[in-house]
């Protein structure tokens, strides 16, 4: 691992990213790094962009991860995957969630909308990986736990071990949803070969 291992968080407010950054940080913390976490979501209640990053490693000076400096890039959508580009290192992964939310700018025609996104992001990220979460966390038997599914994608690019991340999301995530979100975090890991 490098000396400091820096993942950005992209999506559109109500997605969970700021609690899935939370519990890769605390699952983070669980192995032993030192973590430093940031975050954006000015307009995160209306639906507006919202990011995290996320830096761990022997020792973490600042939160903020420079231009070009993330191993991992995990959107949330695929509109935001394209709007936070520049945020990934050229040998980095893209963790994408294979969703489109059309922004409301483009629904009340005041702006075009971007067409053939997946191939626009396949020609963006050399190494590119999918998941579909939503159809993940329905399995699980809750759509709401879709954040958790990309958070068990997640875990499959992070140097430590699936007990940290258990261990976080009993610290943040109430006991009675618990189960589910455990059981989409698992679909999640699958998911990723």
């Amino acid at each position: 691992m490098n000396d400091v291992f820096n993942i950005s968080l992209v999506g559109v407010g109500g997605q969970g990213i700021l609690l899935t950054s939370e519990v890769l940080s605390r699952a983070a913390a669980h192995a032993g790094f030192d973590v430093k976490k940031s975050e954006i979501h000015g307009m995160a209640q209306r639906g507006g962009s919202v990011i995290s990053q996320v830096r761990f490693g022997k020792r973490v000076y600042s939160p903020i991860i420079p231009d070009g400096a993330s191993q991992l890039l995990v959107s949330f959508e695929k509109m935001e995957a394209l709007r936070w580009r520049h945020l990934l290192a050229g040998d980095g992964i893209a963790l994408i969630n294979d969703l489109e939310i059309i922004p409301v700018t483009v629904s009340s025609g005041q702006q075009p909308g971007v067409t053939e996104q997946e191939a626009k992001l396949r020609a963006c990220y050399p190494k590119i990986c999918f998941v579909d979460a939503q159809i993940l966390a329905q399995e699980a038997g809750n759509i709401r736990t879709a954040n958790m599914a990309i958070a068990g994608a997640l875990s499959k690019f992070a140097p430590f071990d699936v007990k940290c991340w258990h261990d976080a999301m009993k610290e943040r995530i109430p006991e009675k949803l618990l189960a589910v979100n455990v059981k989409a975090f698992e679909l999640g890991r699958a998911a990723i070969k």
